[in-house]
């Protein structure tokens, strides 16, 4: 794996953040002086092809014959905030997986929804955990990825499904899709969804502003789709640009920021946890680092329709997948830069990056 070297500080730009990226020439096949060089695929194209499959490839009586096999126990988690109108119909697709042997183990992990997110889940018949009751001695939450990170210590599983329980018109193909490659593909350990996702609109906002979709449904009046593929503006505008620039063999990741995510327990295990947005990103880069491209899949789910967050929070959302990057590169000696107190023009990365929770394989639960 090419290795960038780490870029000195520029002195014209007074001594702003001097990142070298992670440069790779396998690609570039010369053909002789005076002829065009031969574009060969690079290794991210070569992954993609080798490795990205549809969710058709995997029905819920394969998963469950395959799993059984093996005797892989499979767990599905579902992170939750405020979602009672979706955690329902989710539920309720996972109940049939059980009974049809694909999955084993349902468990909703509650942020204190006020919505009534866990009186649904119970009443459909699942484990609900609050967040909060996971591992106290870690103190408060601190989002998403630090739930998934405590739920590690409860779930049960070989293999862990975590999905987002804000899914509208959610199909059991999302779990046999992403469970698929673990099961059925030799040498898989981590699995990302990918898909569509329409940017949905109930209205537009103040004039000035731009489109608004907080609290975006499908129907009502005005609600319609604006762009069939225009949401995950994040995913399309900060994490695959970055990705392309520094990780250039992760280029080829479709939905890097996906909430759908299958892995193997020991891989997960011995992944660092970025708590909040980070969670996805972090997750990717790090399981590439253990496993290589070969160890990694994605599937192609179709399309993903869940609420969007109003144009006001990407901001915080794009600063903190940018920053849970900019953590690994200085981890990598690629990121240089001043430190905190060094410069008048801002602080360091890890003042905007995310906590991050330690290999779960290395802590003492409690």
């Amino acid at each position: 794996m090419p290795r960038s070297t780490v870029g000195p500080l520029d002195k014209a730009s007074n001594d702003r953040l001097s990142v070298a990226p992670a440069i790779d020439s396998s690609s570039v096949s010369p053909t002789g002086a005076d002829s065009a060089p031969v574009i060969s695929p690079t290794p991210a194209e070569r992954w993609a092809k080798a490795r990205s499959f549809h969710h058709s490839r995997y029905s819920a009586a394969l998963i469950a014959a395959e799993r059984a096999e093996r005797k892989l126990g499979v767990s599905v988690c579902l992170p939750a905030r405020e979602c009672a109108m979706t955690v329902g119909e989710i539920v309720g697709v996972l109940l049939e997986l059980r009974q049809a042997g694909a999955i084993d183990e349902i468990v909703v992990v509650d942020a204190a929804s006020a919505d009534g997110t866990a009186a649904v889940a119970e009443r459909a018949g699942v484990v609900v955990r609050q967040e909060a009751e996971l591992m106290p001695s870690y103190g408060p939450v601190l989002g998403k990825g630090d739930a998934m990170w405590r739920a590690l210590s409860v779930l049960e599983g070989e293999l862990v499904c975590f999905l987002d329980a804000d899914t509208e018109g959610f199909s059991a193909h999302f779990v046999t899709g992403l469970l698929g490659p673990l099961v059925c593909e030799a040498g898989v350990s981590f699995v990302k969804g990918f898909y569509r996702r329409p940017f949905v609109r109930g209205g537009v906002s103040d004039a000035g502003a731009g489109l608004s979709d907080a609290g975006a449904g499908f129907s009502g009046e005005g609600a319609g789709v604006v762009d069939a593929d225009g949401g995950g503006r994040v995913n399309h505008l900060t994490a695959r640009p970055a990705l392309e620039l520094f990780y250039p063999q992760l280029a080829q990741v479709r939905q890097p920021l996906a909430g759908e995510v299958a892995a193997r327990r020991e891989l997960l295990e011995r992944l660092p946890f970025a708590t909040g947005y980070g969670v996805e990103i972090g997750m990717l880069i790090d399981a590439w680092r253990e496993v290589g491209l070969d160890g990694i899949a994605q599937v192609d789910l179709e399309e993903h329709r869940n609420r969007h967050q109003p144009l006001s929070a990407l901001t915080p959302m794009a600063l903190t997948v940018l920053a849970t990057i900019a953590v690994r590169l200085e981890r990598e000696g690629r990121l240089t830069g001043p430190q905190p107190g060094t410069s008048g023009e801002g602080g360091s990365v890890s003042q905007h990056a995310p906590v991050e929770r330690h290999p779960l394989a290395s802590v003492r639960v409690g």
